[in-house]
């Protein structure tokens, strides 16, 4: 870690850790001082009573596992899909021209649409859920490395086929490389879709999982349940999204960091 990270990372911390605690305060006791009923916006003390509840007598910890599992399955689905398909239209124009407005189209559907059909095909199991995750992951991917792989200096090509480089030789040290970056920069929007593609899967039809703890909640008019399902569906965004994060960062190693000190 450079000098400038880490003179910055400690004020940087403390400032976000003072704004969390502000947000904690505001929620606590703001909604009670401007009047607004405790079953619209429950104080964070009440959601957090709930949490602990549902753990202790909802199997908090179980329905969450099987969202996140559904998220990673459904993530690595779609996104090994998008960066095939990606890479296979990007060098093959003519494949492109002929499956674009199929794929375009497939994007433009609304993806609640697909989930109740997901459903009545596989039955009320986690197929419906990853299957919903994997088609919003796809696009966003798929358009990434369809764009990165087009971009490639042609001359890069040209200079590796002049040393009689192979096909599979241009793939992985020219393409891959090249495409990495746009590549990470989809996974991180698709991590965060993944957990809506699941959400969407278990409201339309499930028994288990952070969905259906949400629509009972809903059901019951239990305001605290909503606000600490929502709270654990965005922890694990927030953890899919550091993951990526991760590992582009061992990946991409050799990009240049960006200078804080700069001005």
């Amino acid at each position: 870690m450079s000098r400038t990270a880490t003179a910055l990372g400690q004020p940087a911390v403390l400032v976000s850790m003072l704004i969390g605690v502000i947000f904690v305060a505001a929620w606590e006791w703001l909604p009670g001082m401007l009047g607004v009923a405790r079953f619209i916006i429950p104080p964070a003390s009440a959601v957090a009573e709930e949490i602990v509840f549902m753990f202790a007598r909802e199997n908090l910890l179980y329905h969450t596992a099987v969202t996140s599992l559904s998220v990673a399955i459904g993530f690595v689905l779609g996104a090994a899909l998008g960066a095939a398909i990606g890479y296979a239209l990007a060098v093959s124009p003519t494949a492109e021209f002929a499956l674009s407005p199929y794929i375009l189209a497939l994007q433009i559907a609304p993806k609640v649409a697909f989930a109740p059909l997901f459903v009545m095909w596989f039955g009320f199991n986690l197929m419906p859920k990853i299957l919903v995750a994997t088609l919003i992951v796809f696009f966003p991917v798929m358009v990434n490395v369809l764009g990165a792989v087009r971009q490639i200096d042609r001359d890069q090509i040209n200079l590796g086929r002049a040393f009689n480089a192979t096909r599979l030789e241009l793939f992985w040290k020219i393409e891959v490389p090249a495409s990495m970056p746009a590549l990470f920069a989809g996974l991180r929007i698709a991590a965060t879709l993944a957990v809506i593609g699941v959400i969407v899967g278990e409201l339309v039809g499930g028994s288990v999982g952070l969905g259906y703890l949400l629509a009972f909640g809903q059901g019951q008019a239990n305001t605290p349940m909503v606000f600490g399902v929502i709270i654990m569906l965005t922890l694990i965004g927030l953890v899919a999204y550091l993951a990526v994060v991760v590992a582009e960062a061992r990946v991409l190693h050799y990009m240049p960091k960006r200078d804080f000190g700069a001005r």
